[in-house]
């Protein structure tokens, strides 16, 4: 039972760090008084923006999947995006070329919001 939670554990904070990399920078937008915020933002980009576009699958997707195991589940095989979301967005799966494009769309969102953060800054 305690793997199970566990496992639901990572997931939620796997889940927590996606939303945080891809709408970090609208926070920022929002609350500009969190100057600081880039700081830890940007290295979490880096981050996501390195596993699309590298194509490799984040630790934690292994780790949730060992846990599950360890609690009587069964895991799955592919990344963590591919396995929740991708099925409610493409059907087909993900591909080499989707993978890229998101990891292109994640650098476009940032950098937006970003250039709208530092154009508000400067103001």
């Amino acid at each position: 039972m305690i793997y199970r939670l566990l496992a639901d554990a990572v997931l939620l904070l796997h889940l927590a760090f996606i939303v945080f990399v891809v709408a970090g920078s609208l926070f920022l937008l929002r609350w500009p008084r969190l100057f600081w915020l880039p700081w830890l933002h940007l290295p979490a980009v880096l981050w996501g923006v390195g596993i699309e576009l590298g194509g490799y699958i984040c630790p934690l997707t292994p780790l949730e999947n060992r846990l599950r195991q360890m609690g009587g589940e069964a895991g799955y095989a592919g990344g963590f995006v591919e396995h929740y979301f991708l099925p409610f967005i493409y059907p087909a799966g993900l591909t080499r070329g989707l993978q890229i494009a998101l990891g292109l769309g994640l650098v476009a969102i940032n950098l937006a919001a970003y250039a709208c953060w530092w154009r508000q800054r400067r103001k």
